[in-house]
Parts: structure tokens; sequence; C-alpha cells
């Protein structure tokens, strides 16, 4: 087995009213390098505090987590996140071109260089993206919301992490779009030497894309199993109900159970 990451024990709390509040309990799992991990399960699960613990925006109150990372990463982070509202995160004036080519520390080669440094040159980014030529040199409030998540997805992969987390990618976008996006890290999984961790409620999504899937519930894992596995053979009930819940076969009283 050759990991990536291993989490021990994982758990978070807050202090709300003066009571603490154990948002994510005792949590262990081990992810495998070049895999995809699917997450999922309500709103309030606890998923999205792990993926950002992961990330490192968070401090875990107890546990830890151990990374296996192949490269030498000295001035930026081998794991990057990709928000939910990407629209917060384009600066509205600044080029395409700029914020992609700011976050690498080498800088990225523009593609009419002969000898570009070792790296992935701009062009090839953007075609790995879907990003058309055209759209370097606009700005951020001239990009519809899906070009705007293809440019925040470039910034982050312009740092060549070793562990991307997509934190709910899906949402808000029409059956076409889902469809394109997932396309694209398809396109990712197989091209590029990245894990990736995918946050998202959409299972229909998750189960294209991840090689395993984790289900949460009231901050605990409740079941994890390879992706096929799971959706054919569920063992936990509340994992039977979310997949009950996307085929719409609920009856009036499985609503009110979870």
């Amino acid at each position: 087995m050759n990991l990536i990451l291993k989490a021990e024990d994982l758990s978070y709390s807050v202090l709300q009213k003066n009571e603490e509040k154990l948002i994510l309990k005792n949590t262990s799992f081990e992810l495998e390098r070049n895999s995809v991990l699917g997450i999922s399960g309500e709103s309030g699960s606890g998923k999205t505090t792990l993926g950002k613990i992961i990330v490192g925006i968070l401090k875990p109150t107890a546990g830890k987590i151990s990374y296996y990372f192949s490269g030498n990463h000295k001035r930026v982070s081998p794991v990057q996140i990709l928000f939910q509202n990407t629209g917060e995160i384009i600066n509205p004036l600044r080029t395409i071109r700029s914020m992609i080519e700011a976050p690498s520390p080498e800088g990225i080669p523009p593609s009419r260089d002969k000898s570009p440094p070792k790296g992935e040159t701009l062009e090839k980014l953007m075609k790995i993206v879907g990003i058309e030529k055209d759209l370097l040199n606009k700005r951020g409030y001239e990009l519809s919301g899906g070009e705007q998540q293809r440019v925040a997805l470039a910034r982050v992969l312009a740092v060549k992490p070793e562990l991307l987390i997509l934190d709910e990618p899906f949402s808000a976008q029409d059956y076409e779009s889902q469809e394109n996006f997932l396309n694209l890290f398809l396109n990712l999984k197989k091209n590029l030497n990245i894990t990736m961790i995918c946050i998202s409620h959409n299972l229909r999504i998750q189960r294209k894309l991840c090689d395993e899937i984790m289900i949460m519930y009231n901050g605990e894992i409740v079941e994890m199993n390879k992706s096929k596995e799971l959706f054919e053979n569920p063992m936990h009930q509340y994992t039977k109900f979310l997949l009950k819940a996307e085929r719409y076969d609920l009856s009036y009283e499985e609503f009110g159970k979870w």
C-alpha cells in the first residue's frame, strides 16, 4: 500500500455558549496515493471540517495526521483546496494570466518559451482545465461562474500539489455543467500524478469519480469502502438512506428517521 496520508483519531470541537460542541469524533482512515476519495454526508456531518483539517486551515483538537509526500515542498503546501465559493476567490480586477501565474514559486513558463523550465507550461495548464486562450487577458469580473471555477482550479494546479481537496465542486450546477466538470476531474485523475479528495453531496457523481467512498454522519465515519462495493452492497443504515434518497425512493416514514 502506497499511502499519501494517514489520519488517526482526529477530533475537532468548538465552544458554543460555554459548552463544548464536538464536530469531528475520533476519525481514522488511510488514503492511497493517486486515488480519489469521496466524502459524503448531510450538511453538518463534519466532512468540510475534516477537509479543512487535512489542508491545515484548522488544527484538530485531538489526534494526528501523517503525510507521506514524495517531493520537496519548501515554499508552497503540497495540499491544496478548491473551495466551493470560487467567485469570492477570483480577483475581479486582475487578468486571468496574472492570477494563474502568481501562485507558482517558479512562475509558469509562457508557451512561446523555446526552453521552458521544468514544469507545466501555461499552455498545457490551460488545456488541462479547459480554459480558452482568449480568456487569459480578460479580468475576473468578465468570467462566467464555470470559467471562474476553471481559473481557480488552474491557479491551484499551478503549484503542483500532491493532494487536491475539492469542496462541493458540483453544487449549484445544472446536469450538463456537472458532467463537464466530472470529465475534467477524471482527466486530472488519469493524466496528472495527483491524489484527490472530493467532498460532495452528489452521490451520482461520486460513484463515477471516486475509487473509495467515506460516508459521514454526526461527525463520525459510519461507512468507508471501495466505491463499487459501497454502492452495490451498503452496510450502514444511513448509507442505505442516502442511496435511497438519491433514487427518490424514500417512504414518508423514512424522511424523519435521520
